[in-house]
């Protein structure tokens, strides 16, 4: 069976403990690799590498930083089958999704800021005839990264990529659910010729790998992507060491649709939006409020689809639903439709767990789930799923849209359908969320700041904004 290793210093090595996890294909139930179990002692070590790369990494020029994260994301085009399938296997997701979706945005990653940094420019304030200002921006140190399952490789580069631009050495921890691109990732760096510790991935639990990184005194910046509770305790570490925080937490994003929209379209982007990546992407509209004269032709047609969506092989071209990542996870959502129906909703499509035969007859398949006759205030319209689940309701007024869409502690995402241009201006400026979508879903410009108010977050990722925060300021003042 493989085992994974971390990778320190430039080099694949075993974890100081000797300890290993098991990893589960979603796919199958059963365990198809080991992962290392590190703790405090092999973040030392990367520490260790990353303080010893800094000085010489900090200074190299934007030229050679650029030219070897282009290097990287070349390689990553190169392998896209071979980490396509990693990603499908490791995660459960549709192969498909994979292949065009998430390793295609890792290379981009690495790309958009392998050109970002050479344009990435500092201020000056002249003072009339008394002085010039400019703004200088210094790598902070060793940025420590951690990232979350459902979109593995994708997330996952999204951090590296602009912290290794800046100058910075990373310490990163993947999730121990997902292990296998990361680990595929260690070894296109030693290909590419990155210096050793500049980039170093340690992999295990949270608990313990983690949490050595949020408290380490030589780590300064942390960038968390993952649940709101475990940004509630990192803030909770980090904050009294006065560390830079970038928490990119949970979601549960409305999406509202009025009478006058482009209906077949909106009916297409929704089926997707709602259940794209079994439902476990933090951008997902989970809740779905749409206006009274369409209702009863929104449910009709949404059901009619949903009903004809079956949760298949991940490595088959043609599946579109996939495994939920693990074990745990189905029997979260599993819990969460019955709590459902016991807070008085109705089941319109879904809701069971689908047994598949032969070797995937232990896998993690959850039919995609309908909800109708929930309120806006009972547990599962504002608690985050995370999963193939979503609730519909009638509304009446725009007024009542915008409510309901900011009556949760989230503001994540939000999608809004409609022709109206004058509304669609409107109600985008009265939603409490960090990205609006007006007649369109998950269409990124890697430009654009990225990231939630309320309990979705704290801080911007994405385009020059996480070139900023991966950076540290300098005020120089000249008197003339």
């Amino acid at each position: 069976m493989e085992k994974l290793q971390n990778y320190i210093a430039g080099q694949l090595m075993d974890p100081v403990g000797q300890d290993w996890i098991d990893n589960y294909q979603p796919a199958t139930g059963k365990v198809y690799s080991l992962i290392p179990d590190s703790d405090e002692r092999d973040v030392a070590l990367a520490v260790e590498a990353a303080q010893k790369a800094f000085p010489s990494w900090s200074v190299t020029s934007v030229g050679e930083r650029s030219r070897l994260l282009l290097r990287l994301s070349q390689l990553i085009e190169q392998n896209l089958e071979r980490l396509a399938q990693a990603e499908s296997k490791d995660n459960g997701k549709p192969v498909s999704l994979a292949r065009n979706v998430d390793i295609p945005r890792a290379s981009s990653n690495f790309h958009f800021y392998a050109t970002a940094i050479e344009q990435f420019a500092s201020e000056a304030h002249i003072m009339e005839d008394k002085a010039i200002n400019y703004t200088l921006r210094k790598p902070v140190g060793i940025a420590g990264c951690i990232s979350p399952w459902n979109l593995p490789l994708y997330l996952f580069s999204w951090k590296i990529a602009p912290a290794l631009a800046a100058g910075n050495c990373v310490v990163a921890k993947p999730s121990e659910i997902t292990p296998m691109t990361a680990f595929l990732l260690s070894e296109l760096c030693i290909e590419a010729g990155f210096p050793p510790g500049v980039l170093n991935i340690v992999h295990g639990y949270g608990p313990k790998v983690g949490q050595a990184i949020v408290e380490h005194p030589e780590i300064p910046l942390i960038s968390f992507t993952g649940g709101t509770s475990t940004g509630e305790h990192i803030a909770r570490t980090a904050a009294p060491m006065f560390k830079k925080l970038s928490l990119e937490l949970g979601g549960k994003n409305p999406n509202l649709i009025f009478a006058d929209c482009d209906f077949d379209k909106m009916i297409a982007t929704t089926v997707r939006s709602s259940f794209a990546n079994q439902g476990q992407i933090c951008l997902c509209g989970s809740r779905i409020y749409v206006e009274r004269p369409i209702y009863e032709k929104f449910k009709n047609a949404f059901v009619e689809k949903v009903k004809r969506m079956v949760p298949g092989d991940p490595s088959l071209a043609t599946t579109r639903q996939g495994a939920l990542v693990s074990k745990a996870h189905l029997e979260k959502v599993i819990s969460y439709i019955q709590l459902a129906q016991e807070e008085g909703g109705t089941v319109l499509a879904g809701g069971q767990q689908v047994t598949l035969e032969g070797p995937l007859s232990e896998g993690y398949y959850l039919q995609p789930t309908v909800l109708e006759g929930l309120g806006p205030h009972c547990r599962t319209n504002q608690e985050e799923i995370f999963g193939p689940v979503v609730t519909i309701a009638p509304f009446d007024t725009e007024e009542e849209a915008v409510t309901h869409a900011n009556n949760t502690p989230y503001g994540l995402a939000s999608i809004v359908w409609t022709e109206n241009l004058s509304r669609a201006h409107r109600v985008a400026n009265q939603l409490h969320a960090g990205i609006t979508w007006i007649n369109c879903w998950l269409l990124r410009d890697l430009r654009t700041p990225f990231g939630g108010v309320k309990q979705s977050g704290v801080g911007r990722e994405g385009g020059f904004e996480a070139l900023q925060f991966f950076t540290e300021p300098q005020n120089v003042c000249i008197q003339l």
